[in-house]
């Protein structure tokens, strides 16, 4: 593989920010920046890496705290989140964070995305699929020029798991709709980069996963 891929796990809700590189560049992407943007900048800092995008899967706070501070140090690096999405980075209880008691907004988006768009950033190419469900237009990210393909996939599908639909705009039916017709048709060994817990891959969920047997 051509990339280089880190992980930065923030508290307190133990969310997945990922750094990625090509292996040949400094420049580097992040995606959903969450509650300890020290650690990404420190990991920046320490790899000798140069932010070029801040590129987010939804609009929850624990996905988008990070943002001001990826700004304030990369004021040229754009902001990017699905369309449907938007609203929820300038309103702390669209994003969440005003029923935990701590509301917090980001800065605007600079590019909204939409499903189907092919991006290229800091030369690599991602394909935006947008599954909605755990939130209004939840975006994922695929890397298909490279083997295995990656998936940034925000809180859509975990190992053994699914993103939660009992927050505003959330539906389990159009979640698992999303999924199944956005996910299975990608190859199984695509791995899955998800915003909590470990890394899987496609196949491994689409046999062992309880909730994805409600949609096959």
């Amino acid at each position: 593989m051509n990339y280089q891929l880190e992980t930065i796990v923030s508290q307190p809700f133990e969310q997945n920010s990922t750094i990625l590189w090509r292996k040949d560049s400094t420049d580097a992407i992040v995606f959903d920046p969450g509650m300890e943007p020290e650690l990404i900048l420190e990991s920046l800092a320490i790899n000798g890496l140069t932010l070029v995008a801040v590129m987010l899967t939804h609009g929850h706070s624990d996905h988008i705290a990070g943002n001001a501070a990826m700004k304030q140090h990369f004021p040229d690096a754009p902001i990017l989140i699905g369309t449907g999405d938007a609203p929820l980075l300038l309103d702390p209880w669209l994003n969440l964070s005003g029923f935990f008691g701590t509301p917090l907004t980001s800065p605007p988006a600079d590019r909204l995305v939409i499903d189907g768009e092919i991006l290229i950033i800091a030369g690599m190419t991602f394909e935006v699929r947008e599954i909605p469900g755990h939130s209004p237009g939840h975006v994922v990210y695929c890397v298909n020029d490279t083997s295995p393909p990656i998936i940034i996939g925000g809180d859509v599908l975990f190992r053994g798991g699914i993103g939660r639909t009992d927050f505003p705009g959330g539906s389990l039916k159009t979640l698992l709709h999303g999924i199944d017709i956005k996910l299975r048709p990608l190859p199984e060994n695509s791995i899955i980069y998800p915003g909590h817990g470990p890394v899987t891959t496609l196949g491994h969920e689409w046999r062992t996963n309880q909730f994805l047997k409600l949609t096959s």
